[in-house]
């Protein structure tokens, strides 16, 4: 797979023009000039756009009879492949910058979204006005001089923060489309230990097997639990922690601790104390206390 690493490079390979700053590059799509068509390709720096009259024949289940054009966000990020197959209908405006500016503006960059092509936020008419305003905003401020450039980080970061509040809004007015994803995960991780196993679940395990990447999926998580997927894992170890300390007396703590995925037992005491107060073995001898 081709890794492009710098901006400068993709952008001539998809037929866009050379960026004026090696860290961060604006425009609008030249349809006409464009690659449509690319098998998955890798980039070492941030991508945002957005996409009007979007037509993407590489989604799986794609049935050109039943086409619809979407006006749509998406973000592409380093250590992910992505490969397209588009028709030539739509128009657009590109953000790209480099991992630098992301570390050097961390402050403002907290809440980044390292969200996959096909996990995109569709667009309403008003959100795709205000976006397209923050977009001309920052395309002026990145066309003017050097000493602008405060000005124009600073929209990025409002841009963020923006697609935020829509994100959530996408959550919400589908949960028809979302809370499966939940109950899916959910199921995941009661089947998860349900099978030998080795190691805690990870967000990225259930992800994997979802089909998402894990930001995308623990965005989804905490807006309809209300708790961080991490957060939502660590329930249900404790929980059958809790279950196994109670009804399996023919197991001491060391083996529970093996059978729940840690890989020391000091480390299950440690988990199981900062969320109870107490040891594993305090907790067995209080609940035999009650019986």
């Amino acid at each position: 797979m081709t890794l492009f690493k710098n901006i400068e490079t993709f952008n001539k390979y998809t037929g866009l023009p050379k960026p004026l700053d090696d860290n961060i590059d604006i425009g609008y799509y030249d349809v006409p000039k464009m690659r449509l068509k690319s098998e998955p390709v890798s980039i070492d720096f941030y991508r945002i756009s957005i996409k009007s009259n979007f037509i993407d024949k590489s989604v799986s289940g794609f049935n050109p009879n039943n086409a619809k054009p979407v006006t749509a966000l998406f973000f592409n990020s380093p250590d992910l492949s992505i490969g397209w197959d588009i028709e030539p209908t739509f128009n657009g405006i590109y953000l790209q910058f480099s991992k630098k500016l992301i570390e050097e503006n961390r402050f403002l960059f907290k809440n980044y979204y390292d969200y996959g092509q096909h996990e995109p936020l569709l667009l309403i008419e008003k959100e795709e006005e205000e976006i397209r305003i923050i977009f001309d905003l920052m395309l002026k401020y990145y066309n003017s001089e050097k000493e602008n450039f405060v000005v124009l980080i600073s929209y990025v970061h409002v841009l963020v923060s923006v697609v935020e509040s829509f994100y959530k809004r996408q959550f919400s007015s589908n949960p028809v489309q979302y809370s499966p994803i939940v109950s899916e995960f959910q199921q995941l991780l009661m089947n998860y230990y349900n099978q030998p196993i080795n190691q805690i679940p990870t967000v990225q395990y259930f992800a994997d097997k979802l089909g998402l990447t894990p930001n995308y999926l623990g965005d989804i998580i905490k807006h309809f639990t209300h708790k961080s997927a991490i957060e939502n894992i660590h329930d249900f170890v404790m929980a059958k922690a809790k279950e196994m300390l109670e009804k399996r007396s023919d197991l001491n703590t060391t083996e529970i601790a093996y059978a729940l995925g840690f890989e020391y037992p000091n480390y299950f005491s440690k988990f199981f104390k900062k969320q109870m107060s107490i040891t594993p073995k305090k907790y067995r001898s209080l609940q035999l206390m009650k019986k």
